[in-house]
């Protein structure tokens, strides 16, 4: 994903499709939106994009837990994987480069590895 006008339209089509309570856009600029995909009021999934510095981050969000994520900064991808969030996976799965969409199946099949169903 190259911009962040091209990223929020990849989460309006998520957010019309998939089991998305609503779009909460957080920040808007010339380079830089944050948004969040909320699947309820404790689950969500938080976007961050800034186009001048070429950074992206994508979370999936309990509470105020990150359970996983993937990240781009200075034009390398990394994972946050769901067995250990905080660590930085830089494999070669890990540095994939994965779109919203992407990341959206990941985290539709990490609730229902959790049991978290109920809560789409």
């Amino acid at each position: 994903m190259n911009n962040w006008m091209a990223l929020l339209q990849e989460a309006e089509i998520i957010a019309r499709t998939r089991a998305i309570s609503k779009l909460i856009i957080m920040e808007r600029g010339y380079q830089v939106c944050k948004f969040r995909l909320q699947i309820n009021e404790d689950l969500i999934v938080q976007v961050y994009r800034n186009d001048k510095y070429d950074t992206t981050n994508f979370a999936l969000i309990l509470g105020r837990i990150r359970l996983y994520g993937r990240d781009k900064i200075n034009g390398k991808w990394h994972r946050h994987a769901i067995e250990k969030p905080s660590s930085h996976d830089l494999s070669p799965e890990g540095a994939r480069e994965v779109s919203l969409t992407e990341f959206w199946d990941i985290v539709e099949a990490i609730i229902q590895n959790l049991g978290l169903s109920s809560m789409l």
